[in-house]
């Protein structure tokens, strides 16, 4: 089964699909129709945060940042 997740960052409208079987991340294009358009209208217009099945989720300024312990403390 593939692991697949649909990423959207706050004052960003652009989403984007990592395949985390496959290593990859991927632009998509703007949903405007279904379940996903929904989701991202509610992001974009209301400021709603969206998440199901996800149960971590961290913005960091850059991947070092990541290794270096940017949440510790």
């Amino acid at each position: 089964m593939a692991k697949v997740v649909v990423i959207g960052v706050e004052g960003d409208d652009r989403l984007w699909m990592a395949d985390l079987d496959a290593g990859t991340v991927t632009l998509i294009p703007t949903p405007t129709q279904g379940p996903l358009a929904s989701a991202n209208d509610l992001r974009s217009n209301g400021g709603a945060t969206v998440h199901k099945g996800v149960n971590l989720a961290v913005l960091a300024a850059s991947s070092g940042s990541v290794s270096g312990g940017f949440m510790d403390g």
